[in-house]
């Protein structure tokens, strides 16, 4: 059911979508820095920490689990460009929050619609990109990813070290701003999807989806994977900086350094997995993501350079995984039950990110000397979590995959 567009129209797409994944990702992703600021700021624990990253997950999943009701029903332009809108207004929130508390109710409410931001940008993929160049494709819009990590964190940090740490909130909301005149002249109307019979009821397409075993298994692979990154990613910058002896000051070359590697390794990725085997490459790169992921948790105190090659080699194939595994999974849903499909994900992912993250938070503390305790045994759960998604993942079946790619993006 995917549209054709022409190249440069296409380029231009892909781009917008990157905009709009980057200031999404960017407001979950700088919540992780923040962590000792925040610690220190608003006088909280490693537990109520762990709650106030959950809390965006715990509304992304509740959101996603809404929207796949209704995503279907609308055109996805307008409807991505909506969520946008209080996505700008929600992050504007967390910026003005007073206290803990509030903070803890705007980072749930950017939550409820990053969630579908998230699932509408890869369902919009699924749509206008053919599946022979469909992993490519994701490697352009996780880029963002890079991207964030190169340019917004290192600036985020640097706002808030300067002017506290609601600046980068506002921040984000401005950029959110941007992305919304970008996106009402290159996103092209989506409504494809809208031609066939409307279920009968609102349940209909998440119970289609649901009844499909090959919905479920992607499904359950979606969750491994997030769930062996998001155990571990959260607590990273704390754990530095507590445990390995990383300056404050410096975190920011953590995700300039690694943000820049995964820059130029996401398009390669992507690459590969279009000209490979989109589940061949996973499995190659996810076995690969077992080595830093180990060293990582189980650091003792290292010079700078020694924790930025670790973290560097981490953010690269922890990230790289995921540009063939959603590949992966956007081709196992049935065309006309994809936007439903993906909001579902979108909830699995969210859910699996939370439950990561709170379970992370219960298996680590805060000793007597100031240093993280547990580290190591999330380690352990993160590497079992990642070994079941490598076997699992060859019982995805993909559709789509005979068709030929017909132009460049």
């Amino acid at each position: 059911m995917s549209i054709e567009l022409p190249q440069r129209a296409e380029r231009f797409f892909l781009l917008t979508l990157a905009g709009i994944q980057f200031g999404h990702v960017l407001d979950f992703m700088i919540m992780m820095p923040l962590g000792p600021i925040l610690m220190a700021t608003l006088g909280i624990g490693t537990h109520e920490f762990g709650l106030l990253v959950a809390s965006y997950s715990f509304s992304a999943a509740a959101s996603g689990l809404l929207a796949a009701t209704f995503v279907d029903r609308f055109e996805r332009k307008r409807l991505l460009l909506a969520c946008l809108l209080l996505f700008a207004l929600a992050t504007l929130a967390c910026g003005l929050a007073p206290n803990y508390s509030a903070l803890l109710v705007a980072r749930g409410l950017a939550g409820v619609f990053g969630g579908i931001l998230g699932a509408l940008i890869h369902t919009m993929i699924g749509d206008a990109i053919p599946f022979a160049r469909r992993a490519r494709a994701s490697g352009v819009v996780s880029s963002a990813f890079s991207l964030s990590t190169i340019a917004g964190v290192p600036l985020s940090l640097w706002l808030a070290n300067h002017f506290g740490w609601r600046s980068p909130f506002l921040l984000i909301a401005g950029l959110s701003l941007l992305f919304i005149a970008a996106g009402l002249r290159w996103l092209p109307d989506l409504r494809a999807h809208l031609a066939g019979e409307r279920p009968a009821h609102p349940l209909a397409a998440s119970f289609a989806v649901l009844g499909e075993a090959n919905h479920r298994r992607a499904l359950l692979f979606s969750a491994l994977i997030i769930f062996s990154g998001f155990t571990v990613i959260p607590y990273i910058t704390v754990f530095a900086v507590n445990n390995v002896g990383i300056a404050q000051v410096d975190i920011p070359w953590v995700y300039l350094i690694g943000g820049a590697a995964t820059f130029v390794s996401a398009r390669l990725i992507g690459r590969w997995a279009d000209r490979a085997g989109k589940i061949e490459v996973y499995r190659r790169i996810a076995l690969l993501a077992s080595v830093p992921l180990l060293v990582l948790t189980h650091a003792g105190q290292w010079p700078l350079a020694a924790w930025l090659v670790v973290t560097t080699a981490f953010f690269v194939l922890i990230s790289g995984r995921m540009i063939p595994a959603m590949a992966v999974i956007a081709s196992a849903a049935q065309p006309r039950l994809r936007g439903t499909f993906m909001s579902l994900n979108g909830t699995v992912q969210s859910l699996a990110m939370a439950l990561a993250t709170t379970l992370a938070g219960f298996l680590i503390s805060t000793g007597s000397d100031g240093r993280i305790v547990g580290y190591p045994a999330v380690g352990y759960v993160a590497l079992t979590a990642n070994l079941l998604a490598i076997w699992f993942v060859g019982r995805v079946v993909m559709h789509g995959a005979g068709a030929p790619a017909k132009s460049g993006a």
